[in-house]
Formats: structure tokens, sequence, C-alpha cells
């Protein structure tokens, strides 16, 4: 079958657009959310700086109950709730506010994790000489931990990337999109293998970029 990438360059290019726009809007909103609510989850637990057993309680059971819910799944269980906030359960703004809702409980709990790496005798001793745990929390306890949160939120990246494809299905666009319409729904799979070829490049590129800067922190 020909492929007439005359006619396809302005939808391709158009794709890659809204794909790179899907995950940057998702990494925004969702890494600042799922950094706060990674940090509640680690100061809020017994003992923490925070420390507030029922709050935990609820952040835990929410986490656990969203994060492995697979993200087709979630389009479609969150529909009622993304027809109230975006109007639409279609479109890329529909496909948006689930990647962000999605993103922002997995990197709570790599946010929480990476954490839990940190010296609580560092935290400890800040704590001693009267440090208040706002002061903690941004001079000392993210800091210590930026190296492994750097590369948690490079697989977070990664996996925003992967819903992103996955949007397709409900009209989001981006390569995901281009790949079902141009490519497998008219069985062109030259289309399909360009869109994968991408993505995989875009990946790659996005990984190289954080393991080097997990290295840059790391020997600061």
């Amino acid at each position: 079958m020909h492929t007439d990438w005359d006619k396809l360059q302005p939808v391709l290019t158009e794709a890659i657009g809204t794909t790179i726009y899907l995950v940057l809007i998702t990494f925004v909103v969702g890494g600042v959310i799922g950094l706060l609510l990674g940090t509640l989850l680690y100061t809020t637990r017994k003992g923490g700086l925070l420390a507030n057993a029922p709050i935990n309680l609820v952040l835990n059971v929410l986490v656990n109950i969203v994060r492995p819910i697979p993200f087709i799944i979630l389009l479609a269980a969150l529909g009622p709730v993304t027809l109230e906030v975006v109007g639409t359960t279609i479109g890329t703004d529909a496909a948006a506010f689930v990647m962000i809702v999605a993103a922002s409980f997995g990197i709570a709990r790599i946010v929480e994790q990476n954490l839990v790496t940190v010296d609580p005798g560092v935290i400890e001793a800040a704590r001693a000489v009267g440090a208040g745990p706002l002061r903690i929390i941004l001079t000392l306890l993210i800091p210590e931990a930026l190296g492994p949160l750097v590369l948690g939120y490079t697989f977070i990246v990664i996996a925003i990337v992967d819903m992103s494809a996955m949007a397709g299905t409900v009209g989001g666009g981006g390569l995901g999109d281009f790949a079902l319409v141009y490519g497998y729904q008219r069985f062109d799979w030259q289309v399909t293998l360009v869109a994968t070829l991408i993505i995989i490049a875009g990946v790659q590129g996005i990984q190289f970029f954080g393991n080097w800067l997990a290295r840059k922190v790391l020997r600061r």
C-alpha cells in the first residue's frame, strides 16, 4: 500500500505537537500535585513531621485505589467526573484531565518512597535546632532526595508518554491517535511504524536526559 506522506505530513506534525502538549501539561500539573500528595503521605505517617493517622490513611487508600487501574479503564471510569470538570469525555482536554489524575497518584507513591530513603537522623537534628516542618521539607527533605526523585520523575514521564498514546482511543489526538486512525484502521503499517519509532526516540531522549540530570544532582 502506498502511503501519501505529502498529505499525512501536516497531520503527523500536528500529532507530534499534541503529544508534546499532553505530556507537558500532565507532567507539570500532575508533577506538582503528585509532589504535594507524596510529601503529605510521608510527613503524615506515624512519627512524621505532620503525623496524622486519619489523613495518612485516606491518602493511602486513594493512592492504592487509583494507581493500579489501567489507564484505558481509568479513561472510562472517570467519564462522569471528566464530563463535569472538562465538559466532555472525548478530545484532548478530556484525555489530559484523566492523564493528570493518573500521573498525580503515580507520582505521589514514587515521591513517598524516595523521601523514605532520607536519613531520619538528619531530620531529627533539624527539628532539634528549631526548624519548622515547612522549612525542613523545602530545604532539607526534598533536596536530600532530589537525585532519586529525578529518576522517579523520569520514569513517570515515560509512563505519561505511554498514556498519551492510549489517549487516541478517546479522540485525544497525538501520535497514538495518528497511528490508530491513519495506520491501524487503514492497514497502513508504515504509518504505524513511523509513529512507533517517533515515540521510541522520544522515550530514549527523555531517559538519557533524566539519567544525566540525576547524575549531575547526585554529584553536587
